[in-house]
């Protein structure tokens, strides 16, 4: 039986309003994020995927990434609390610390691979702190080779392109591209995960059954770095207790919008990923009826 789709549109985003905090609320009711990300030769992408999740409304961000890079980081992203991890010879975060692992336990939401190369060490990685995690766990980039091996006691975001979906899956990328729905669905079933499956048209699958489907034209969103910000935002909206599927839903509408509002400030091509997260807090405070304006300026 063929899943019933729904569109990403502003009429869903406007009945599907994301939970907000009292007015007096602290940063901790807006929840904690744990990124574990990036190598010494990729030390930004821990600064994309974390700063996407503070713009996204998470209250308190700590970030554990490679050895040697700690210090810059914090620099970049002065927000955070860093953490280094022991490398390999590449660079490459290949164990975990007891600081670390806490801070997993911690978290409401823990994001994992932006940055992280793929291979057998990376996925140890991951199912180290999988199984420490205290919340939701995102897994993006390197660390989805890892998916079909972990269990979190808390839900489970999916985060690939086709490519990814196609070694997760043990498929041809063109057997995805054939039908991306039915490979998010089966993907979401198989893992109990929600799947982000990226790309101008993007597929977000429940493992209930639930699937959703947002249209962006806009050619600026693929660039180097992109899916870092999007997989951040998934955490982020993840630490102030949006359930998985909308989380990802808005993840995915507040990256295109922000594509949006720089194509029509910039032009449709040259926009870096570290400008996206900063257009976010303006696409929540005026919520759907920004992305209706976006989406008929691009018409």
């Amino acid at each position: 039986m063929s899943a019933t789709v729904t569109p990403v549109d502003a009429a869903l985003l406007r009945a599907w309003a994301l939970p907000l905090p009292e007015a007096d609320a602290d940063k901790e009711v807006r929840g904690r994020v744990l990124v574990v990300a990036g190598a010494r030769d990729v030390p930004g992408a821990a600064r994309l995927a974390g700063e996407a999740a503070l713009r996204a409304g998470a209250g308190k961000l700590q970030v554990a990434t490679a050895a040697g890079a700690g210090v810059m980081l914090g620099l970049l992203l002065p927000e955070a609390r860093v953490l280094e991890l022991p490398v390999d010879r590449a660079g490459a975060p290949r164990a975990s610390t007891a600081a670390a692992l806490a801070a997993a336990g911690a978290a409401d939401a823990l994001l994992i691979g932006p940055g992280l190369p793929g291979g057998a060490a990376t996925a140890q990685l991951v199912r180290t702190f999988a199984r420490r995690a205290g919340g939701a766990v995102v897994l993006d980039a390197g660390a989805l080779v890892a998916a079909g091996h972990v269990a979190p006691a808390g839900p489970l975001v999916l985060t690939p392109h086709a490519g990814e979906l196609a070694k997760l899956m043990q498929r041809p990328v063109e057997a995805i591209a054939a039908d991306p729905v039915a490979a998010a669905c089966e993907c979401a079933r198989d893992n109990v995960a929600v799947v982000v499956l990226k790309g101008a048209t993007t597929v977000i699958a429940s493992p209930d059954g639930d699937v959703f489907v947002h249209q962006a034209d806009i050619p600026g969103l693929a660039t180097s770095g992109s899916g870092d910000v999007l997989a951040g935002l998934v955490a982020g909206l993840l630490a102030r207790g949006a359930p998985a599927v909308q989380a990802a839903v808005w993840a995915v509408a507040l990256h295109a919008g922000a594509g949006r509002v720089l194509a029509r400030r910039g032009g449709p091509l040259g926009a870096l990923a570290r400008e996206f997260a900063g257009e976010v807090p303006a696409l929540l405070r005026n919520g759907a009826g920004l992305f209706d304006r976006a989406a008929a300026a691009d018409g």
